[in-house]
């Protein structure tokens, strides 16, 4: 075989063998945003206080992303709870520590009673029937934007945390939540 037909024919592998390489890495490099997807969500009728957002959350990346937080005009701050039975078995609301992780090819349900996002500092009521906008922040900066429906619904009426952390009886109905 000639040479020059060699030289090529091994070029031609090699930048193949890049390019596989680029494109099996280059999900691992984008945006955690992009990968995630969000349905069924809604949110808890509430006139004042907090409400929270519940929903699917799926990865369908792979690698694992981790929301961390997330912004709305209808809430002052938005932090990602989670409900945990205390040694008596009462069921308290704390803000998860290190956000919400959700594994590549998995998905994870914010749910009442468990893992949520809490809206507090309500801006303006959440009536049955109108959207709520949260902007969801990632651990690497990304976001996605979400509408969820509000909904009515009374909750599980769990204590809120004991660590300084709480939310108090803020009125209006916004405290509970499942």
């Amino acid at each position: 075989m000639n040479h020059k037909i060699i030289r090529t024919i091994t070029a031609l592998t090699a930048a193949t063998a890049l390019l596989t390489t680029a494109c099996v890495s280059e999900p691992e490099k984008g945006p955690m945003a992009e990968a995630v997807w969000v349905k069924d969500q809604w949110a808890n009728a509430a006139d004042t206080g907090m409400a929270a957002v519940f929903g699917s959350i799926a990865n369908t990346g792979a690698r694992e992303v981790r929301i961390v937080g997330g912004t709305s005009p209808q809430a002052g701050t938005v932090e990602i709870h989670e409900v945990v039975a205390d040694d008596s078995g009462a069921k308290t609301m704390r803000e998860k520590e290190g956000g919400l992780a959700i594994p590549a090819g998995e998905a994870r349900e914010l749910i009442p009673g468990g893992d949520h996002l809490m809206l507090m500092d309500l801006t303006e009521p959440l009536l049955p029937g109108a959207d709520v906008e949260v902007t969801l922040r990632f651990e690497d900066g990304s976001t996605l934007p979400v509408t969820a429906q509000v909904r009515d619904f009374a909750g599980g009426n769990e204590e809120y945390a004991p660590d300084g952390h709480h939310h108090g009886d803020e009125g209006g109905g916004g405290h509970h939540h499942g």
